[in-house]
């Protein structure tokens, strides 16, 4: 245990908010001010702060648990891997390596999520994984590569936001869901710029905005359609930059053409006059954003909503230029740096796709494997759960709770119950662990070391603080563990930094090519940002170009290491696209889209519709967050918001309980009365389970390219309670 405060990172959401560590006489860590990082300066949410509760062997797991007559009970780390390495070689034999599926999670470190993919590859030979992070910013990602030819979260750092003229916020509630991050929008604001919030309901960060629409759920593709039309109409287009920079431009201007702002308002809700005073807002400065988050990407249409709001950045010429750009707000702690590396359905390391013969020749080489021996594509995340008990008959699950977040829960729970066997790695007994026939007891953020990508494509180091539990491993262990017991002796080591070294030697040339950052250049450089190549061979081998297993810890402040500009060093992409997108030709590309409906729209039978989300203390799943005091005690159970007419029409007051129900399920919790909301739409967060479970409502419906589903909008209707 190290005496002293260590510098890392918080574990919960995109931004990965800089925190410093003191151990602690109760075992676990004390989180104090990290100013040196300029994502957070600092400053922390609830969440960030009480991050070591979860730490406490009161709430975690600390012991492996195995099935015995229907009981999960204590047992030896052998007992549980020779269990798990049994029920896969079963599943293998006697149905083939596709019955095995691997389901994984946005909070694995960079480390892991590899290693992850690896294994699902080489050992079990199944082309079935996938992982939480597609029901994130899949949509956003699927948009970005056809228009630019590369994802990444944002393509700028968040410190330039502030120095924008104006910015777009689509779909996001940052002062609940990355509190921290809200600064920046308040400096855009004290440095004269305005900032425009589109939310079906007034939130709180709507509440600091200029200028808040509040649009239908499942409308924003023809909000964003009608606000490009305006800017043709009125002259807007900057005809050098489309004509110099982009292509596809005709096309995409005639389906924009085609939503005018009277008929927009008609879908949306938000007038004409609003329309006009967006695009007034959006064009005057010099420099503007759009940034997008889960409203827009969470729906059947959700690549085609995402390349709208590209297209009005493109037609305006606000994308790959200083201070302009589209972005996307990723949630997950790790959700951009765990698809780039092979969790993802068709993706090979470095951001390659896995039907591309020479990405599968260059990771088979660094794997020391035959390229045709690795499986193709399989099913999205949805689709692979739907799967189960089907043609998936044994799942292996790290770091996710699908019977909480999974849309139509209910099914999926009943899903996993299905399967011939189950095993699980998580910090704590979550809903889907509880179901499981083995759980295994893993490491979390303060007791491991291993990378992550934030949400500005800044991979960042985490640094262990604390020895974790007796009885506790981490995953990288369990994954080199079941390996040798299904015959791969070799490959898969459990120190972080060699897994690390192994990666930068299969992502280099990929699309998101980490080969020039080291453990050493994290530590000194407080991250690096992707693409970042070598420019030496023997760096591109995976050799350091310093030498000293410690050396990243030990750097002193004259070390020419130090300067970005040494030879040999590259230093990282902060801002993508200035001088050429990621395209064959170098331009941006205009998608046409045109507006449709949801998948399910209201009808007699469900005439309200639901929209989901977050709140401020709790996380996702609420798996972790849900066992902290502090947090519970602000944030206790579910609720239905709904508008003072709407209840009135159902006969409910504040408090009373609720029932809201969809063609997949029935939800009950206590009704939250406010005008903050269109009378038209309920909302429900979605962090618990049981009565009040949001996702047992929430329609799969799948967006055709990026697979994400439908959790923005679904039909429903509300019922009174009987107490």
């Amino acid at each position: 245990m190290q005496n002293s405060a260590t510098p890392t990172h918080c574990p919960y959401c995109a931004l990965q908010c800089g925190m410093n560590l003191t151990p602690v006489p109760d075992g676990t860590v004390e989180v104090s001010e990290r100013a040196d990082f300029p994502v957070n300066r600092g400053a922390l949410c609830g969440k960030g702060r009480t991050a070591p509760a979860v730490l406490s062997s009161r709430v975690r797991l600390t012991s492996p648990l195995v099935r015995s007559e229907g009981t999960l009970v204590p047992a030896s780390w052998d007992e549980a891997l020779d269990r798990i390495a049994e029920g896969l070689s079963r599943t293998r034999t006697e149905h083939g390596p596709d019955a095995c599926g691997v389901f994984g999670g946005g909070g694995l470190t960079n480390e892991k999520a590899y290693t992850l993919g690896k294994f699902a590859r080489v050992v079990l030979g199944t082309s079935q994984i996938d992982y939480n992070g597609r029901f994130c910013m899949s949509s956003a990602a699927a948009a970005g590569i056809k228009a630019f030819g590369l994802d990444r979260g944002l393509p700028f750092p968040l410190e330039d936001i502030p120095k924008t003229g104006c910015v777009i916020l689509v779909g996001s509630n940052l002062a609940e869901t990355m509190p921290p991050s809200l600064r920046f929008f308040n400096e855009l604001r004290e440095n004269g710029g305005t900032l425009i919030v589109i939310d079906p309901r007034r939130t709180k960060t709507a509440e600091q905005a200029d200028l808040h629409l509040a649009p239908r759920p499942g409308t924003d593709l023809a909000l964003a359609l009608g606000l490009l039309h305006l800017v043709v109409a009125e002259g807007r287009v900057d005809e050098e930059y489309v004509r110099e920079r982009t292509v596809g431009w005709e096309d995409a201007r005639a389906a924009a053409m085609a939503h005018w702002p009277e008929y927009v308002e008609r879908i949306t809700g938000v007038s004409v006059p609003q329309l006009r005073e967006t695009v007034r807002m959006f064009c005057e400065p010099e420099s503007a954003m759009v940034l997008t988050a889960r409203g827009p990407e969470q729906q059947s249409k959700g690549t085609d909503t995402v390349g709208a709001w590209i297209n009005l950045c493109l037609a305006t010429g606000r994308a790959g230029r200083p201070l302009s750009g589209y972005g996307c707000l990723t949630g997950q702690g790790n959700g951009q740096g765990g698809r780039e590396h092979g969790q993802k359905a068709d993706q090979l390391p470095g951001y390659r796709k896995l039907d591309d013969p020479a990405a599968r020749r260059h990771v088979a080489e660094v794997w020391g494997v035959d390229p045709d021996s690795l499986p193709g594509p399989g099913r999205s995340a949805y689709e692979l759960l739907d799967a189960l008990g089907g043609d998936i008959k044994s799942l292996l699950l790290m770091a996710s709770n699908p019977v909480v977040s999974a849309p139509r829960a209910a099914h999926i729970e009943e899903r996993l119950r299905s399967l011939d066997f189950l095993a699980v790695c998580d910090v704590v007994l979550s809903e889907t662990a509880a179901l499981a026939d083995v759980v295994l007891p893993v490491t979390q953020w303060a007791e491991e070391t291993g990378t992550t990508t934030n949400l500005e494509g800044r991979v960042l180091l985490r640094r262990q603080a604390i020895t974790p539990p007796e009885g506790v491993r981490s995953d990288l262990e369990v994954m080199h563990e079941l390996a040798a017991r299904l015959g791969v002796e070799k490959g898969f080591p459990t120190d972080a930094e060699e897994v690390f070294e192994e990666l930068r030697r299969a992502s280099a040339g990929g699309p998101a090519d980490y080969s020039g950052i080291t453990y050493r250049r994290l530590v000194e450089e407080n991250g690096v940002f992707w693409p970042c190549p070598t420019a030496t061979a023997d760096v591109a081998d995976g050799e350091d170009a310093a030498d000293g297993e410690d050396a990243a810890l030990d750097l002193q402040p004259d070390d020419p290491a130090r300067d970005d500009t040494a030879e040999g060093v590259h230093p990282g992409t902060p801002r993508l696209f200035l001088d050429r997108f990621a395209t064959a030709d170098g331009r941006a590309r205009f998608v046409p889209v045109s507006h449709r409906a949801i998948a399910e729209e209201p009808d007699a039978e469900y005439p309200v519709l639901l929209t989901t989300g977050r709140v401020v203390a709790q996380y996702q799943s609420g798996a972790q967050t849900r066992r902290v005091d502090e947090l519970n005690a602000a944030a206790p159970g579910p609720f239905v918001e709904l508008h003072p007419r709407l209840a009135e029409r159902l006969g409910a007051a504040e408090g009373d309980p609720v029932a809201v129900v969809s063609r997949r399920g029935r939800a009950v919790a206590p009704a939250r009365i406010t005008t903050a909301i269109r009378p038209d739409t309920v909302f429900m967060p979605f962090h618990w389970p049981g009565e009040g479970r949001a996702n047992s409502l929430t329609n799969p419906a799948l967006d055709p390219t990026s697979r994400m589903p439908e959790f923005k909008a679904c039909a429903v209707r509300l019922e009174t309670v009987k107490s």
